[in-house]
């Protein structure tokens, strides 16, 4: 009776070394030790170290590549069918410029929502609603520094906080933000999208 490796991957695997071994790209299970350490150091790939990128593979490619090596074992594929090797120049100028992209994208988001709560602000004439209510409740007009103001601005960063479900590594639950539901579902459409873009590139008659 011939034994199973068991073999499961991601959609999207990064690396940061050129040469891409088998065990650098997906998870491996097999009852004989031996052979399982043979796979585990089968080269996959060879990338272009001065050139990162997404390269697309297909499971078949990657069992013809197995069955090669070690003709005489079964193999049980689990996961995807396709999937994309990222490869990232690990370095600390690509660090740092992840840490400035970062800061670049909270400062744009900061003013963004801010610029966004003032438009809505100016257009309802929210100020003036308050003074309004105000003099209708207490009546007398409101010199603009009121608990309806102090309300309002506390509620809105409490609203943003309870929404977003976190505050730095502080998390009111175990869900997932809908920032990261937002964030998964455009990683797994763009993923999604490489490997049909690489299909139809091997095989032109599919686009027609």
């Amino acid at each position: 009776m011939s034994d199973t490796l068991y073999l499961q991957l991601d959609q999207n695997i990064e690396v940061t070394n050129p040469h891409v071994y088998l065990q650098d790209i997906a998870a491996l299970s097999m009852s004989d030790p031996k052979i399982l350490n043979r796979l585990r150091v089968m080269p996959v790939m060879v990338l272009d170290e001065t050139k990162p990128g997404r390269y697309v593979m297909s499971v078949s490619d990657l069992l013809k590549k197995i069955q090669k090596l070690e003709p005489s074992i079964d193999i049980s594929p689990m996961g995807e069918t396709d999937f994309i090797i990222t490869y990232r120049i690990s370095s600390a100028t690509g660090k740092l410029f992840r840490y400035v992209k970062i800061f670049f994208v909270c400062l744009v988001s900061f003013f963004g929502a801010a610029f966004s709560i003032m438009t809505f602000n100016n257009d309802v004439d929210l100020g003036s609603l308050f003074d309004q209510f105000y003099t209708l409740v207490m009546g007398k007009s409101s010199d603009g520094f009121t608990i309806l103001e102090l309300s309002y601005s506390v509620g809105i960063g409490l609203g943003v906080l309870l929404f977003f479900n976190h505050f730095g590594h502080l998390k009111l639950s175990d869900d997932p933000t809908p920032m990261q539901v937002q964030m998964r579902t455009y990683e797994d459409d763009v993923n999604q999208t490489l490997i049909e873009q690489a299909e139809r590139t091997e095989n032109p008659e599919k686009e027609a």
